[in-house]
C-alpha cells in the first residue's frame, strides 16, 4: 500500500510542482519512512530538474516509536537530510501550530476492517487495524483536512472499498485480496 501510495503521489507529481515545490510536506503515519523519504527524493529531483532550490520542510509523525526509528533508518540509508520526525498520536498539539500550512499531505492509514478494540492494541496491530468499516483513525483525520491544508494544499490517502472512500480515486490496485485506492483531494486555491 505504500507502494501504491507513492505511485500515485509521483504520478500527479509534475502537475503538484507546476506551480512551486509544496512548502510544508507532512506524513501522517510514516510507518517504514518509504513514503516520507520517497516524497522528499522525488521533490528534490524536481527542484534540481527545475535549477531551483529546494524549499520544501518535510514532517513524518507516527504514534509508535518503533516506526519513527524505522523510518530514521530509511532516511539515513537513502542520505535524505531534513526530515523532523515527531512522536504523536495523529497530530495532537501540532495542528494548531500547522493550520493552514500543509501543502502536502500523505496518509496511509490503519485501514483494514477490524473489530474496535484491536485499533488500541499495541504493537504492530496499530499500523494495520482500522476498527469499524476501517475508518476510526481516518475519521479522525479527514475533520483536519480543511484547517490543515493551505489554499491550493493536496491529500493523498489509501483507502480499501470497505472504508467507503468518496474523493477522486488517481490510482487502483489489486493487492493480494484487498482493491487498494488512492485518493487525492485538493483543497480549493482560493480558499483560506
Amino acid at each position: 500500500d505504500s507502494f501504491a501510495l507513492v505511485d500515485a503521489l509521483l504520478q500527479q507529481l509534475p502537475g503538484i510542482v507546476k506551480a512551486g515545490s509544496p512548502r510544508v510536506v507532512l506524513e501522517v503515519g510514516c510507518g517504514s519512512g518509504y513514503v516520507i523519504c520517497s516524497a522528499a527524493i522525488a521533490l528534490r529531483q524536481a527542484a534540481a530538474a527545475a535549477d531551483r532550490t529546494p524549499g520544501s520542510s518535510f514532517l513524518a509523525v507516527d504514534i509508535s516509536a518503533p516506526a519513527l526509528a524505522a523510518t530514521a533508518r530509511t532516511l539515513a540509508a537513502h542520505e535524505v537530510s531534513g526530515v523532523d520526525l515527531v512522536r504523536s498520536d495523529l497530530l495532537g498539539p501540532l495542528s494548531t501550530r500547522l493550520q493552514g500550512c500543509i501543502d502536502l499531505l500523505l496518509f496511509n492509514p490503519p485501514y483494514v476492517p477490524t473489530p474496535d478494540e484491536e485499533v488500541e492494541r499495541d504493537g504492530i496491530a496499530r499500523a494495520w487495524a482500522g476498527g469499524y468499516r476501517g475508518r476510526r483513525v481516518i475519521d479522525r483525520v479527514l475533520p483536519l483536512l480543511p484547517d490543515l491544508l493551505a489554499p491550493g494544499g493536496h491529500f493523498f490517502m489509501v483507502t480499501v472499498l470497505e472504508n467507503e472512500p468518496e474523493g477522486a480515486v488517481v490510482l487502483q490496485r489489486g493487492a493480494d485480496e484487498e482493491c487498494l485506492k488512492i485518493l487525492h483531494l485538493r483543497k480549493d486555491a482560493g480558499a483560506g
